[in-house]
């Protein structure tokens, strides 16, 4: 019930006030949640389930982490952040993603010594992005796009500052791009362009930030594969970038590289890979994109280039994404998955694709969707 008031709260809060003031909160909300355990399941061949071995999982598990208030799975790895503002994270580290000064896979969750004060964490595909209560955006991990942000293609370890961006109040990330909320409603971004993922009207590499189109009061965003999503605080979503499988969502195949409107009367944005994911304020989810795994819950393998609802879902509070699969919370805690599921990252205790969503085995008191990785997929749980 406390997870399904704080929604509704979040939700009344979008529909009444600007998005100044709702940007201003939005870091001080995320630090205010209540303090959670993690719970994964799915592949697990980097650790990232984060429970010490490296043994696949049909059904979820908890693992030996509390008072995590935030919290995102990439490619083979996950960010955690607590309530004290550290942030620890697990998983593969091939790539430096783990910001550990290293190359070594954890396979249990470790803290990053570095970071302190954080207000947020998201990951892409093998990097990681920590958003600091002063506004400034910190990076580590592959770099051969400019997702990092730091100016270089330098793979980078260890944590390193996002070049220009002192007034980030939100962040995300896709395969090889960051993007971030500034302070004033605006979005930026930087990384790989040659789709049109940065929205600025061109197919430039960015190695540093550089605004996205001319959206405004935005107080959600998300990144895919290829692709970006914005949220207004008038409920509307924007998307741009690949759109090879209709996962812009604005009934075309056609690359997009400045943002175009979608969707309205949303609470919450989410991509996955080819596809994306808009929570209602109703409750219920809107999906869009590549559909061949049944990633988007509709019932059908057909890709959509517009929105189509997500069978069987009218109560969802939280909404994740996986590469090929979805993770929802629903107000009465429990949760719900779709999808891919050839390595258990649904959590029904099979390896059989579903089409609808699906009762999550053995979770309550759910509060947050993490959305998961390649094959995998993580939560938190009160």
């Amino acid at each position: 019930m406390v997870s399904f008031l704080r929604a509704r709260f979040r939700r009344l809060i979008i529909g009444l006030f600007s998005a100044v003031l709702l940007l201003a909160v939005l870091p001080a909300a995320s630090a205010a949640s209540p303090p959670s355990v993690p719970w994964t399941w799915g592949s697990n061949s980097f650790g990232e389930l984060g429970n010490g071995n490296t043994t696949a999982r049909t059904t979820p598990t908890a693992i030996s982490l509390a008072n995590i208030i935030d919290i995102h799975g990439g490619r083979e790895h996950v960010a955690a952040l607590r309530s004290d503002g550290t942030v620890w994270v697990w998983g593969s580290s091939q790539q430096g993603q783990l910001g550990l000064g290293d190359r070594v896979n954890r396979p249990n969750p470790t803290q990053v010594a570095s970071l302190s004060n954080i207000t947020a964490v998201e990951t892409g595909h093998n990097h990681t992005l920590a958003l600091r209560g002063d506004g400034r955006v910190f990076t580590f991990g592959l770099n051969t796009d400019g997702q990092l942000g730091d100016g270089t293609t330098v793979q980078r370890r260890t944590p390193v500052q996002v070049s220009g961006l002192t007034n980030a109040v939100a962040i995300a990330a896709g395969r090889n791009m960051s993007y971030a909320i500034r302070a004033d409603g605006t979005v930026v971004g930087w990384g790989r362009n040659a789709e049109g993922q940065m929205g600025d009207g061109t197919t430039v590499r960015r190695l540093t930030p550089v605004r996205v189109g001319t959206l405004t009061s935005v107080v959600g965003i998300a990144g895919g594969r290829d692709h970006g999503l914005a949220l207004r605080s008038d409920g509307t979503v924007w998307a741009w970038g690949a759109n090879a499988y209709g996962q812009v969502g604005n009934g075309t195949t056609v690359n997009r590289t400045s943002p175009v409107q979608v969707a309205t009367g949303v609470s919450e944005v989410i991509a996955g890979a080819h596809h994306s994911y808009a929570l209602r304020t109703n409750g219920q989810i809107y999906a869009w994109g590549r559909n061949y795994r049944a990633n988007l819950g509709d019932g059908t393998t057909t890709a959509r280039r517009t929105p189509v609802t997500v069978r069987n879902i009218t109560t969802a509070v939280s909404i994740g994404s996986g590469r090929d699969h979805g993770v929802a919370i629903l107000a009465d805690g429990t949760a719900r998955a779709w999808g891919a599921n050839l390595t258990g990252q649904l959590g029904d205790g099979s390896l059989t694709n579903r089409s609808t969503p699906v009762v999550v085995q053995g979770v309550t008191n759910a509060v947050k969707s993490g959305g998961g990785g390649q094959g995998y997929s993580v939560i938190l749980v009160d």
